[in-house]
């Protein structure tokens, strides 16, 4: 029913909030399913009629995170291939506008597991996209090797990007990253000379 299913979706915001509020505060790995559900004012049995425990809130909130970041992506340039280096630009400003998320995502207060699912996601965008490149260039160089590359390229930048509590803009952090990834991205897509044929 549409009022029990906004209850529904009020509560998993509330628990998604909660556990995002915490992470800064506490650390990743402190917190326990209580301090969850006492930041958010939501009993014990809604929580697990959702949730198996507080790693699977997270990775549903990742879930999340991956809709928007892909929509924001598709209107990058629809119908036309953009930049290669344009996704972590997307990213930037997505992380600009929710900085309280991607400080909890990207701080120190994290945890490898909040790290590694957020590197994965990444990893991911950024694999579709650069495939696409790297076909159209007829390029030997690896998808999944181009896509680990510049995953922690970006992702160190954004961590560090987070400390400095989000200075530069996301446009001049973008353009940054641009300047130091793109000559060696756009060397990698350039198909190699062809060796001269060996004299008789």
């Amino acid at each position: 029913m549409p009022g029990q299913d906004r209850r529904v979706r009020r509560s998993q915001r509330l628990l998604r909030e909660a556990l995002i509020a915490l992470i800064p505060e506490k650390g990743y790995d402190r917190i326990t399913v209580q301090d969850i559900l006492d930041r958010a004012d939501v009993g014990r049995s809604t929580f697990y009629t959702h949730y198996r425990d507080k790693d699977d809130l997270l990775l549903t909130g990742f879930d999340d995170l991956r809709t928007d970041l892909q929509r924001d992506l598709d209107a990058l340039s629809p119908g036309v291939p953009p930049h290669p280096t344009s996704p972590t630009g997307v990213i930037f400003a997505h992380a600009y506008r929710h900085r309280d998320l991607y400080r909890a995502l990207c701080g120190r207060r994290g945890s490898t597991v909040v790290h590694r699912h957020l590197y994965r996601l990444v990893s991911d965008l950024l694999r579709d996209h650069l495939r696409q490149h790297i076909e159209a260039a007829r390029s030997d160089l690896p998808v999944d090797v181009a896509a680990a590359f510049y995953t922690s390229a970006a992702l160190g930048l954004l961590t560090w990007w987070v400390d400095q509590e989000f200075r530069p803009g996301p446009a001049a952090l973008a353009s940054i990253y641009q300047r130091l990834a793109a000559p060696g991205l756009l060397t990698a897509l350039t198909p190699p000379a062809s060796e001269p044929a060996p004299s008789a």
